[in-house]
């Protein structure tokens, strides 16, 4: 967020200027205009910020990579994009959709940026029964869940 600093004189409520000596005070004006970027515009040619998401250094200017909205902390500048896929945090709830059986695994499309897996492991089988996972369950995965099923899954673990 951006400060203008300005100095007034003594206003009363209405307006009119107070009379008497006049007192000089500093007023911060907050702007809440945003500024929007598009890849390859320039967002600022000051060599005292840093690169942040979505940005990239070319010369001594600091451009936009993807289209978004300007966000400044302190000395680092980024771009918050206007449109971007999922991303996942442990204790999220989300739908997905089963894409690929596999081995001990479900490929799930969480339309996030990747796909998302389901360990054979992780899944409460039917009648609630707790036991260790068998070669016998293996087989049957595609009775648990088939290409085309949505879940509705809460996040475990996270790995890039």
């Amino acid at each position: 967020r951006d400060f203008k600093r300005m100095e007034v004189e003594d206003v009363d409520v209405d307006g009119e200027i107070c009379v008497g000596l006049p007192r000089k005070r500093q007023v911060v004006v907050l702007e809440h205009s945003l500024h929007v970027v598009t890849p390859g515009d320039v967002i600022t040619t000051d060599t005292g910020f840093m690169r942040g998401h979505g940005t990239y250094v070319e010369g001594e200017t600091i451009k936009a990579s993807v289209a978004g909205v300007v966000e400044r902390v302190n000395k680092l500048i980024c771009v918050r994009p206007v449109r971007t896929r999922y991303t996942g945090e442990i204790g999220d709830v989300v739908v997905g959709r089963i894409i690929e059986v596999g081995q001990r695994r479900w490929k799930v499309d969480t339309f996030s940026r990747l796909d998302s897996v389901l360990m054979l492991s992780s899944i409460n089988l039917p009648g609630g029964i707790l036991r260790r996972r068998s070669a016998e369950d293996e087989l049957m995965m595609r009775s648990y869940f088939k290409e085309g099923d949505l879940i509705s899954v809460r996040v475990l673990a996270l790995y890039c």
